[in-house]
């Protein structure tokens, strides 16, 4: 005797994967490097809101502005394109996971780490990146991460400065141009950051020699 149809959907294994609007289809379990697109994750970052939509503006805060500015201050430091290009998709896998706030990470532990380690290294991957970062530069990313989210909470998330200070330090004396932080339209920042990314992939694949020029008028852009 045949078995009920919606018996046999019970059976079938649950779906581990997302489809981009690409047309790509990326594993969580076991994410491939071929299933990786720039513009999927320019295009899911700047949708992705920073502090669960929790800010002032007349835009959410996207993933992808917040990239951007993380790239900007490694850059004081770093000019090498391959570690710009680290600071500027260290946040890559959020735009399949979304930006988990840092009280949720915590109450979901280690399962969370381990899915978004094998996100990022796909992501490494995919761009020509190792998969594990030198130590120092995992060191001035996070450095970076810390300053750009002390402004975030200060200027858009309704943190005390003191308050701030005591989750992601005190900010110090830095180039931070406080008007990197106004929220911008996610298409603008889609828009940005596949350009920069275009401008660093240049560098790293011998097709453009130049320097990428830093903006000068407070903007977020090569």
């Amino acid at each position: 005797m045949r078995q009920p149809a919606r018996k046999a959907a019970a059976k079938a294994p649950p779906r581990v994967w997302q489809r981009m609007l690409s047309g790509r289809r990326l594993d969580l379990i076991d994410p491939s490097p071929l299933d990786v697109e720039i513009t999927d994750i320019a295009h899911g970052l700047a949708r992705v809101a920073r502090w669960n939509g929790q800010t002032r503006g007349d835009f959410a805060f996207s993933v992808a502005q917040h990239s951007l500015i993380v790239e900007e201050i490694v850059a004081e430091r770093e000019p090498d394109p391959r570690w710009r290009l680290a600071a500027l998709l260290h946040d890559a896998p959020e735009y399949v996971i979304g930006d988990m706030i840092s009280p949720f990470k915590t109450v979901l532990g280690s399962d969370y780490k381990a899915v978004e380690k094998r996100l990022q290294a796909a992501v490494h991957l995919r761009f020509g990146l190792p998969g594990e970062l030198p130590q120092r530069i995992e060191k001035a990313i996070k450095a970076a991460d810390r300053l750009s989210a002390y402004h975030e909470a200060t200027r858009l998330a309704g943190f005390a400065a003191g308050e701030a200070a005591k989750f992601f330090g005190e900010p110090g004396q830095t180039g931070c141009d406080l008007a990197w932080f106004d929220p911008r339209p996610a298409r603008e920042m889609e828009e940005r950051f596949l350009e920069r990314f275009e401008a660093l992939d240049a560098r790293l694949t011998g097709g453009e020699k130049e320097m990428i020029a830093q903006p000068t008028d407070g903007s977020i852009g090569p």
